[in-house]
This record gives structure tokens, sequence and C-alpha cells, in this order.
């Protein structure tokens, strides 16, 4: 994925509210199967880290994106953006 696909991401994302929120549990196998059925039905989602959560936003995202195969689009503080394209009729069409 390069910058400007990437900028097309965030600018869609940036008027979305978190769906999911991770908390002092961090990640449970119930949120990456909630997290991935999103993505399969959104594409693109965001999820946010409460401030009980001992664990870096940065690393729950790269465990997030490989346990769901998804790309991360951004990690800004304790928001996270995630992308994957639906198996079928994907919705999203990426800047080439």
């Amino acid at each position: 994925m390069n910058s400007k696909q990437r900028a097309y991401l965030g600018s869609l994302a940036s008027t979305m509210d978190p769906i999911f929120q991770i908390g002092k549990a961090s990640l449970t196998p119930e949120i990456i199967e909630a997290l991935d059925a999103a993505l399969e039905k959104r594409e693109l989602i965001k999820v946010s880290v409460l401030k009980n959560c001992l664990d870096d936003p940065k690393e729950i995202a790269n465990v997030i994106a490989e346990r769901t195969h998804s790309t991360v689009v951004k990690v800004i503080g304790k928001k996270m953006i995630f992308y994957r394209p639906a198996k079928k009729n994907p919705k999203i069409k990426l800047p080439e």
C-alpha cells in the first residue's frame, strides 16, 4: 500500500467513530474474531485503545493486522485504522 492510498483511507476514516475499544484485557480471541467480522463487512474500521490498557498501541495494531490479515493504515495516539478489502463485492476503490 502506498502513501496516497494510506492518505485516502485515512481521510475516509477521519469521520468514523471507533467501533471497538481495547481495554485492560488487551487482545482476546473474541476481539480478534469480532474485528475480523467487522473488516469483512466494512473493509475500513477504527479501533481505540483505552487508558487502562498497558500495551503499546503500535504493537497491538501489528498483532491485529497479522491475525486478521489486514493492513494498518495509521496509528495515531491510541486510535488505529485497519483496512482489508472484502472477499465478495469490495466497496472501497483505492487510488492507483
